[in-house]
């Protein structure tokens, strides 16, 4: 039927027949029986008519509907795709204009195919039969104050799991936008409010320009449109469609001026109000205080916030950048300068600056370089978390003191990070006073070959790191997350160190994971046989799987003198299966027994072995049984797949023996089947550093100690898989940078083997085991 329309939203609940029962988003599931069931949403967006391929060309339309009051449901799913088809997907492009009220009856449910993508619900509604009805309520446009009026703050105590809010918040901590693991920058920040509750939130978009403007802790955050999630034993924040923020500065007495990205929005007398409250509370319960250090104040191996102006910068190289900054004030040791060459520096001249040390040269790294490169000279910057070393100097003497200089290393730890801020802001009112003291600086000193000796040249790559980063020199590097568990007691050595030994050599040594392969860590798992010393990959799934289907068409059914035989016809036409069991176990409990299979496809036999323990894959020959092909498990039992070694295996499979064996385990089965077992192995090459130098480990013997994990268990349970990867998501955190992960401990066997007639010396970690912090 057409699209029919109707003059206000309670005219259509007098449409709902009374078979027909009035349902909410949220409780629509894939087993849900449409037929007495209907929907009343809002239109949100909605589609081109367009020619489905998969349905030869018939006309669809798709929509995306909201419940009308999200902020009143209690369930996590409030939106929904629906799917027009033939004239109802004309009609309704015709008939309904996004923000009307529609009523949907006599729908069909089916999976959405875009779940993963944008994250609405995970079904999605059909009308392409006969009976579809959809009823419509124009929806007028609302104006600003309206709309604004609906909205519900909620108490960052109130939040309750699988809810869609809106809240208000003061800022205790925040990161820059990041690259998260797909292709959209994160923000995380944590808030807190008049109830004393912390509260993290998370938001992903893929422009950095569409996050919230967030400069300093104390800033005042107004979210719309977020997801209550429960985490752990707490409740976490998460930005869904729809979503907005809006910042505000959070010293008390400055003009409320809202800084957000979005095209439209509103703020009104209310919203003033609750920022000056928030301002207020925040203040007493000093949540605004500067944390901002001004250079003059700045103090060796400090971490700190800096606020300044860009005077100039310079590309060192791929890995870093070189910033050149000012605040007025006059810094109390001497700082080390990196002179660039005039016609690689972008901005002005700084000589008279830096012999004056008020110029600060900061090296920026990793992935803060994108914002670093989109800065220009005369800007306005803040530091986040910004390290001072003290540095000595190629060429300094004994007795001369060392410079300090300023590192803004990889990652994100403790909100590390830059920005460049407006020119209006008012936290920049004091710094923009201290600079014009400055204005008479002569800055058209002539530079030349003499000037440019007078500073000192430190690139980046001959800084020389102090004692405190590295590992080698003191015990510097804190708890580590691994213990050694070897007898011998040596004192720890340096990588460097390391290369330089004769082997063989065990020792102790601590470093940082730089990488790891393979990154695809289910790859990780081998097979190795003890007897030929032969090591590989577990087979592919698709290709076992092609062993069997070719196993199952070509089966003809054997009879064999010492089984007890039972055959079934397989749906596909053609093929038998056939479950043998020999004579001296008929009568014995599945777990028990040892059945022989004939016909199956790995899927087939995949499901039977849930329920029988020991399953051996067969193939028939000239009328006798015989073993598959080797590349094939040789066993199956429960989850786990046994393999056997072709070449250490027998080739026959006559008569095997069964008397006088009480306990059928997979060694007992290999046995009698004349089977050389591999068995499954850990395989993990790490590329360790430890600022010395690198090398290249094996992780292997000792695997299973060092992940508390047995291999053949890791085989055939996804949950201890999950569990390497966490071990070495922590070990190596997703997205960090070196300096951001943790120190390990480890004992390091160091060999030689043979290599084409020439002996390779080889690393391999020993007697290491993971510990929790």
């Amino acid at each position: 039927m057409p699209v029919e329309k109707v003059n206000n939203s309670s005219d259509l609940d007098t449409k709902v027949p009374s078979c027909l029962q009035l349902t909410s988003i949220g409780q629509l599931t894939l087993t849900s029986d449409p037929s007495h069931r209907c929907v009343k949403a809002r239109v949100l967006r909605k589609g081109p008519v367009i020619s489905c391929a998969q349905r030869d060309g018939l006309e669809m339309l798709r929509a995306e509907i909201r419940e009308e009051d999200p902020l009143q449901s209690t369930t996590e799913h409030t939106s929904i795709n629906v799917i027009f088809f033939d004239t109802l997907a004309k009609d309704f492009s015709q008939s309904v204009k996004q923000g009307d009220i529609v009523l949907l009856a006599n729908f069909t449910i089916s999976k959405s195919p875009t779940f993963l993508r944008d994250k609405l619900h995970p079904c999605q509604l059909e009308m392409d039969n006969k009976d579809a009805c959809v009823y419509v309520c124009p929806s007028a446009i609302p104006g600003p104050s309206s709309s604004e009026a609906k909205y519900v703050y909620v108490p960052l105590n109130k939040l309750k799991s699988k809810t869609l809010v809106n809240v208000y918040g003061v800022v205790t901590f925040f990161k820059q936008p990041f690259p998260s693991k797909g292709s959209d920058y994160c923000t995380t920040l944590k808030i807190t409010d008049q109830s004393d509750v912390k509260v993290i939130c998370t938001i992903f978009c893929k422009k950095l320009e569409d996050h919230p403007l967030i400069f300093r802790v104390g800033d005042i955050i107004r979210l719309h449109r977020f997801k209550a999630e429960a985490f752990r034993d707490s409740i976490t924040l998460i930005n869904t469609f729809g979503w907005s923020t809006v910042t505000f500065n959070g010293i008390i007495d400055s003009p409320i001026v809202p800084r957000t990205s979005s095209k439209s929005f509103f703020y009104g007398e209310a919203d003033k109000r609750r920022v000056q409250e928030l301002r207020q509370w925040a203040a007493n319960q000093s949540l605004c205080s500067d944390l901002n250090t001004s250079l003059s104040s700045v103090q060796p191996h400090m971490y700190f916030d800096f606020t300044c102006q860009l005077l100039a910068k310079a590309v060192m190289h791929s890995g870093c950048i070189l910033l050149k900054v000012w605040d007025g004030t006059r810094c109390q040791l001497p700082l080390l300068q990196v002179a660039v060459p005039p016609d690689e520096l972008e901005g002005e001249c700084t000589l008279a600056k830096d012999k004056m040390n008020l110029t600060a040269n900061v090296l920026v790294y990793d992935n803060h370089l994108e914002v670093a490169r989109d800065l220009k000279p005369g800007a306005f910057l803040r530091f986040y978390n910004l390290r001072a070393l003290l540095q000595k100097v190629p060429g300094q003497l004994p007795d001369q003191p060392e410079h300090l200089g300023f590192h803004l290393h990889g990652g994100t730890v403790y909100g590390r990070g830059l920005r460049s801020l407006p020119a209006e802001t008012p936290d920049l009112l004091s710094l923009k006073s201290v600079l014009e003291k400055h204005v008479d600086l002569d800055e058209h000193e002539e530079v030349n070959d003499g000037t440019l000796l007078e500073i000192w040249y430190t690139p980046p790559e001959s800084i020389v790191l102090p004692n405190d980063e590295n590992p080698g020199a003191e015990e510097n590097a804190g708890p580590a997350y691994t213990v050694q568990t070897c007898e011998h007691n040596t004192q720890r050595i340096t990588l460097a160190q390391v290369k330089r030994s004769t082997p063989p050599l065990s020792c102790h040594v601590r470093a940082r994971v730089k990488k790891y392969l393979p990154q695809q860590l289910y790859q990780c798992l081998k097979l190795f046989c003890s007897k030929c010393k032969t090591m590989k990959d577990v087979p592919d799934d698709s290709a076992v799987a092609n062993i069997f289907l070719e196993s199952a068409r070509d089966n003809q059914p054997c009879d064999e003198q010492w089984a007890a035989t039972s055959s079934a016809n397989s749906r596909e036409p053609g093929r038998t299966i056939s479950m043998h069991v020999s004579k001296d176990m008929v009568g014995k409990s599945s777990h028990m027994q040892l059945i022989f299979i004939e016909g199956m496809t790995l899927d087939e036999i995949s499901v039977l072995s849930r329920d029988h323990k020991n399953l051996v894959p067969v193939r028939s020959e000239n009328s006798k049984m015989t073993r598959m092909d080797l590349t094939a498990p040789f066993l199956f039992s429960g989850k786990k797949r046994y393999y056997g070694c072709k070449q250490c295996s027998r080739n026959t499979f006559e008569n095997p023996v069964f008397t006088g064996v009480e306990t059928w385990d997979e060694q007992a089965v290999a046995a009698v089947l004349g089977v050389q077992m591999m068995q499954y192995r850990f395989l993990i090459q790490f590329e360790l550093d430890d600022v010395t130098d690198t090398i290249e480990a094996l992780l292997w013997e000792d695997a299973e100690r060092f992940f508390h994990i047995s291999a053949v268990d890791a085989s055939g349970c996804q949950d201890l898989q999950d569990r390497i990867q966490t071990i070495m998501d922590t070990i190596q955190p997703p997205e960090s940078s070196l300096e951001e992960r943790p120190w390990m401990d480890f004992c390091l066997s160091v060999y030689t083997v043979k290599d084409n007639d020439r002996n390779k010396v080889c690393y391999q970690i020993t007697n290491t085991e993971i510990v929790k912090q």
